[in-house]
């Protein structure tokens, strides 16, 4: 039997997944109309807001394509309940992600509910991600092009938004998808893929962030508590940071010599291993695998889970999860759960484990949901002078 009909709004960003989104359905038969989402106001005509030119390319393919386009503004929303959230983060020393937040928030909530009240019975977006109905309800997958599965920034979604969502690129890979968006005549068929966080766009981000957090520098310091540089303020740093230290690579020498070759004696790299916010302090290791990058368990917060659960039943499950959107699923066990915390352990460590990024759990191509990390327990903590390395695991 063929689907049914629909009336369903797509949210089309000016970029090419969304394009072909809408394509997608209008091939299969449905009303579509497309809704432009502007989320940002400030230095709306900066060289680094995109908006109004991903807007005149949202028209032109909705033109070709022969839809009804709409221009919506929840600047307003965004600010209230993604930005204001994405400060008080950076203020407290952690690393935000406000891609995961404006998700739960803006898209498919501000922008769901904008297209119910157009009389939508579906939205959809561009996202490579893939949503499956089942006897025991909606289940979020990941997308089957693995190089762009961005099922980890939908893990916030529940069961009320997953039914009334459609992925149409999900089942693409995105070499097929440009060639089709090519093969139709798309305007925005070579268009580059953006990146970063949207209200930021391709600016500076330190520069950006420097207009709503004020500096305080300080001191930073190496595993002998000697100081080797000074940071500008421990908001614009983040663990696992190599760029931007200000302190070039310095010869290892407490590690030893290497009798037989010599590639102990290069210069490794400074990553920032953690900010001590009481004292003002930026702690740096040399070498990316230092076991201070590395650690074994870590604790979340905020959590949220697909099934809309509380607290779903995990025992049974081969679980993975991924501490960052560009990371490999690691296997993983629920050492401890509840309704308010999610404690977890690794097989193998984990690099640069962050506070205040997601840590989102699969099972298989299953997203489950996850939380926002807050403690972390790392390989090594520093012996001279021994300090608190990692924030408390609760």
């Amino acid at each position: 039997m063929s689907e049914p009909k629909r009336r369903i709004v797509v949210g089309l960003s000016g970029g090419v997944d969304s394009a072909v989104a809408a394509y997608l359905l209008k091939k299969e038969g449905h009303e579509v109309h497309a809704i432009f989402m502007k989320n940002w106001e400030e230095d709306d005509h900066d060289t680094y807001c995109s908006s109004n030119e991903d807007f005149v390319d949202a028209v032109a393919v909705a033109d070709v394509l022969g839809i009804e386009i709409e221009h919506v503004n929840f600047a307003a929303d965004y600010k209230d309940r993604v930005f204001a959230e994405f400060l008080k983060e950076y203020k407290a020393g952690r690393t935000p992600n406000p891609d995961v937040l404006c998700n739960a928030e803006i898209k498919f909530k501000a922008f769901l509910d904008h297209a119910m009240r157009l009389g939508a019975e579906k939205i959809a977006t561009g996202h490579y991600a893939r949503v499956v109905e089942t006897a025991s309800g909606f289940k979020l997958l990941k997308g089957l092009d693995t190089e762009k599965d961005q099922s980890y920034f939908l893990h916030r979604l529940h069961q009320g938004q997953l039914s009334k969502t459609l992925f149409p690129v999900g089942e693409m890979r995105k070499p097929k998808l440009r060639a089709l968006a090519a093969e139709i005549g798309l305007p925005n068929a070579k268009k580059k893929d953006s990146t970063g966080i949207c209200f930021i766009g391709e600016r500076p981000f330190r520069a950006f962030l420097n207009q709503y957090i004020s500096s305080k520098p300080g001191p930073i310091k190496n595993e002998l508590s000697q100081t080797i540089g000074q940071h500008v303020g421990l908001s614009f740093y983040t663990l696992g940071q190599r760029q931007g230290l200000g302190i070039g690579g310095v010869k290892d020498s407490q590690r030893g010599q290497d009798a037989k070759s010599k590639k102990n004696e290069h210069h490794e790299p400074w990553f920032v291993a953690y900010k001590e916010m009481q004292r003002n302090i930026l702690w740096a290791v040399q070498g990316h695998d230092h076991p201070a990058l590395l650690s074994d368990a870590l604790s979340a917060q905020d959590l949220s889970w697909t099934c809309g659960r509380e607290v779903p039943d995990l025992t049974a499950r081969g679980l993975t999860a991924k501490t960052r959107y560009r990371q490999v699923d690691a296997v993983c066990q629920v050492d401890a759960m509840s309704a308010k915390e999610l404690k977890l352990s690794f097989d193998q460590a984990q690099w640069a484990v962050t506070p205040g990024q997601s840590v989102v759990l699969y099972s298989g191509e299953e997203c489950l949901g996850g939380g926002v990390i807050w403690g972390y327990s790392p390989r090594q903590s520093f012996n001279a002078p021994r300090m608190p390395l990692a924030l408390p695991m609760q």
